[in-house]
């Protein structure tokens, strides 16, 4: 006859349950594995093999009933340690999308947007293309595959006990958070330079032969011009992507430090 203790179901479910918590608040924020696209149940599903997957090599967890006042606080910790780490991945494809809209303005498709279930917002049609075009080089570069292992590398930094995290950590997301401006103009500033210098040129036209309507020749002048840089640059921001992306992951690791106190 098969008997265990209340204790041992305890270990058995709480073993399972924080890593649980920590990687699914990760696929709820983090991008790609956190698509609005992807059902529920799949992120789920998968949040519960790799937890299964990863609880043994995890050590001892601690000896708190799940459902105490103490296990509800561990649980709230893994929950913000996860949210923080996908913020902080999802910070650099809001800069991508930020330089989709800087560009989309001075081209003068502005007003070209759509609906995305991504953000649950309008988005502009450059924004959303450029964003394809990270999220491909990220699946390309296996960025989801390293994303997941510097969560689980969190473990060994950030072990789950039932000791206060250092909430000064995430002064580190708030700083990273600036990159969604300086990292898109960046991205952006190519064709920003060259778009502003054709607006430029218009306006001194404009003045110097005020009978020239430039509201009719300076949009498609812009727009063509526009589409032409677009076919030469994107290809080009390959190295550009790759290095936001290391950022990024090395974002997440200096985070899990500062939350543990290092």
């Amino acid at each position: 006859m098969v008997s265990f203790e209340l204790d041992q179901l305890y270990g058995w479910i709480t073993a399972f349950l924080w890593p649980f918590f920590r990687i699914l608040s990760l696929m709820g924020t983090a991008p790609v594995l956190g698509d609005a696209s992807i059902p529920l149940r799949v992120k789920v599903g998968f949040a519960a093999m790799v937890t299964v997957a990863i609880a043994p090599s995890l050590g001892p967890m601690p000896a708190v009933a799940p459902a105490s006042y103490e296990g509800l606080w561990i649980t709230l910790q893994q929950v913000l340690i996860g949210i923080a780490l996908g913020l902080t991945m999802r910070i650099v494809f809001a800069a991508v999308q930020t330089a989709g809209e800087f560009i989309g303005l001075q081209m003068g498709l502005s007003f070209a947007s759509f609906f995305d279930p991504a953000t649950g917002a309008n988005t502009a049609v450059l924004a959303r293309i450029m964003n394809v075009v990270a999220t491909l080089l990220f699946l390309a570069l296996n960025g989801h595959l390293l994303m997941l292992a510097g969560v689980l590398r969190t473990f060994e930094v950030l072990p789950i006990s039932a000791h206060a995290m250092n909430t000064d950590g995430f002064s580190v997301l708030f700083e990273w958070s600036s990159q969604v401006m300086t990292s898109g103009m960046l991205l952006a500033l190519p064709l920003i330079i060259v778009l502003l210098t054709i607006n430029l040129a218009l306006g001194i036209l404009n003045r110097t032969a005020q009978q020239l309507s430039v509201f009719a020749v300076g949009f498609p002048i812009s727009l063509t011009t526009g589409l032409i840089l677009l076919m030469v640059v994107l290809p080009q921001t390959s190295p550009f992507l790759t290095r936001l992306f290391d950022s990024g992951y090395a974002a997440m690791s200096r985070l899990t430090q500062a939350l543990a106190g290092g």
